[in-house]
C-alpha cells in the first residue's frame, strides 16, 4: 500500500473507498451514473488519538453519506470519525 501524504488529527481516520463491480452478476455492464456510493473501503491513515481501534489496512463498512470527500493525487479518499464507521470486515 502507498504512504499517502496526510495525517488525520484525533480520532479521524482516511479511506479510500473501495469501487463497485462495473457489471452484475449476470454480466451486465452498470454505467458510472447509476452505479451507487461506495460503502466500503481500506483504512490508509489513522488519528493520533489513543481511543482509535482501527489500524493501517483495515477494510470498513460505512453509512453511504457520511465523511468529508477530497481527492490527493488524483485518488477519492474519505475524511471521518472513528465512530463513524460502522463495522470492521474479518478476513
Amino acid at each position: 500500500m502507498a504512504e499517502i501524504k496526510i495525517q488525520p488529527l484525533g480520532t479521524r481516520v482516511v479511506i479510500k473507498p473501495m469501487e463497485q463491480e462495473g457489471k452484475t452478476a449476470s454480466g451486465l455492464y452498470i454505467p458510472e451514473t447509476a452505479k451507487e456510493k461506495p460503502q466500503s473501503g481500506k483504512v490508509v491513515a489513522v488519528g493520533d488519538s489513543e481511543d482509535v481501534k482501527l489500524k493501517l489496512g483495515d477494510k470498513v463498512l460505512y453509512a453511504k453519506y457520511t465523511g468529508t470527500e477530497f481527492k490527493l493525487d488524483g485518488q477519492d479518499y474519505l475524511l471521518m470519525e472513528c465512530n463513524d464507521v460502522l463495522a470492521k470486515m474479518l478476513d
